[in-house]
C-alpha cells in the first residue's frame, strides 16, 4: 500500500479549497453555495489528516470530527436559511436575499 506525500495531500486540499471558494464567489444560487462551502470546509479537514497523519499524531483526525460537526451545524442553518429565502422571494437568488430588511 503505497501513502501520498505531504505535499501531495496539501495541495490537493489546496486546489479543493480554491474550487469552493470560486464556487463561493461565482455563483448565485445559494444552494450551490452552501455546497461550495461545504467543499471548502472538506479541504480544511483533509489538510488537517494529511498533517496529523505526516507526524503519526490522531490530531487531524481529531480536528476532522470537528470540522465535521461544524459541517453539519452549517448545513442545518443554511437550509433552514434557504428554506425562509425561498418561501419570501420564490428563487434562490442570492441577490433576492440583498433585499431582505430586518
Amino acid at each position: 500500500m503505497s501513502s501520498i506525500s505531504l505535499n501531495t495531500g496539501l495541495v490537493i486540499a489546496s486546489i479543493l479549497f480554491f474550487l469552493g471558494f470560486l464556487g463561493v464567489m461565482i455563483r448565485r444560487n445559494i444552494l450551490f453555495m452552501l455546497i461550495s462551502v461545504e467543499i471548502m470546509l472538506n479541504a480544511a479537514g483533509l489538510a488537517f489528516i494529511f498533517a496529523g497523519a505526516s507526524h503519526n499524531a490522531p490530531d487531524g483526525q481529531v480536528m476532522f470530527i470537528f470540522i465535521l460537526t461544524m459541517a453539519a451545524a452549517e448545513v442545518a442553518v443554511g437550509l433552514a436559511l434557504l428554506i425562509q429565502v425561498y418561501q419570501k422571494f420564490k428563487t434562490l437568488d442570492s441577490d433576492a436575499a440583498s433585499n431582505m430588511r430586518g
